[in-house]
């Protein structure tokens, strides 16, 4: 048959979680749709990476001054090595650095983003990860959690993140772990796990884990992406080689996405946790949640409706 008989009507009533636009193959549609991750090898090139590195090397040596980033560290080793590559664990809404939101804007990921979100994209949530060597007390792990569980915007099928390694990323130095099928799931309850001397901050787990549930080692080679749904069920292990795993990404929504009031929900502990730590940072009386993520929100594509 030909392409047009391909994605004829017939089909559109199959696929809930991806968008007809000539972009992914059939079976991929359908991996997504039935697991909630779909990962597409060497998608961002070396030389973009590098770049992103040596953007982060600069923030780390605070070459770099930006409005509104959020830099995370492992205290227990700043005395040690002051603010460097040893000791910072996140850069965290990067959107005023021009040289790392470029990630956001690469047309190879747009072209995939679109798939998800549909044409109109707004960029609302960016990190760069470096996962540090850990110790025993495993103060890297990132407890299994959803992403929906930090954001006040429905619907969550027109959600999707992007994250691309930086260098190989695998069970040794923490990769990647993801329950297939989850995204079906509701947003189920979070908190931090309790574990003793390993909390960061932020780092929200589920309340109640399913330990039998299947899990999949995303094993990735540098410039391998992975577009993923906020309510996959996903984490990340520990690294225990001597080196960094770094990885860049960035949460996209459909602008056509609406703020919700979170409170009297799951989520409402967060937003007072979050208020809270930008009233100190920038010493603000009164913030609303919606005003951090306006803040955070950028459009990359197509045209701003809701968000």
């Amino acid at each position: 048959p030909t392409s047009a008989q391909v994605s004829a009507v017939p089909q559109l009533g199959r696929f809930r979680y991806t968008l007809d636009n000539n972009v992914l193959t059939t079976e991929q549609r359908q991996f997504y749709e039935a697991n909630g991750y779909l990962l597409i090898q060497k998608l961002v090139s070396d030389e973009d990476i590098e770049r992103f590195r040596k953007e982060f090397m600069r923030i780390c040596k605070k070459e770099v001054k930006l409005p509104g980033v959020m830099i995370m560290k492992n205290e227990s080793l700043r005395s040690q090595y002051g603010q460097s590559e040893e000791v910072v664990n996140k850069v965290q809404d990067f959107q005023e650095d021009e040289e790392l939101f470029r990630y956001c804007t690469l047309p190879e990921v747009l072209k995939y983003v679109e798939c998800f979100t549909g044409p109109n994209i707004m960029a609302m949530h960016t990190m760069l990860i470096n996962k540090l060597p850990d110790t025993d007390k495993q103060t890297f792990l990132h407890p299994m959690h959803q992403d929906l569980h930090y954001f006040p915007f429905r619907p969550a099928d027109r959600i999707v993140c992007s994250w691309t390694a930086m260098e190989r990323a695998d069970q040794d130095n923490g990769c990647l772990v993801v329950q297939p099928g989850t995204h079906k799931e509701t947003l189920k309850p979070h908190d931090y796990p309790k574990w003793e001397g390993k909390v960061n901050k932020l780092f929200h787990g589920l309340l109640d884990e399913d330990k039998k549930s299947p899990r999949v080692h995303l094993v990735m080679e540098k410039g391998d992406t992975v577009f993923f749904h906020p309510l996959l069920i996903h984490g990340s292990g520990i690294n225990k080689t001597s080196g960094f795993r770094k990885s860049i990404s960035c949460h996209f929504a459909s602008s056509e996405c609406y703020y919700i009031d979170v409170k009297n929900t799951t989520q409402e502990h967060l937003e007072k946790e979050l208020i809270e730590m930008v009233r100190q940072k920038y010493d603000m009386t009164s913030v609303e949640l919606r005003d951090i993520w306006n803040f955070r929100a950028r459009l990359v594509q197509g045209e701003r409706i809701n968000l």
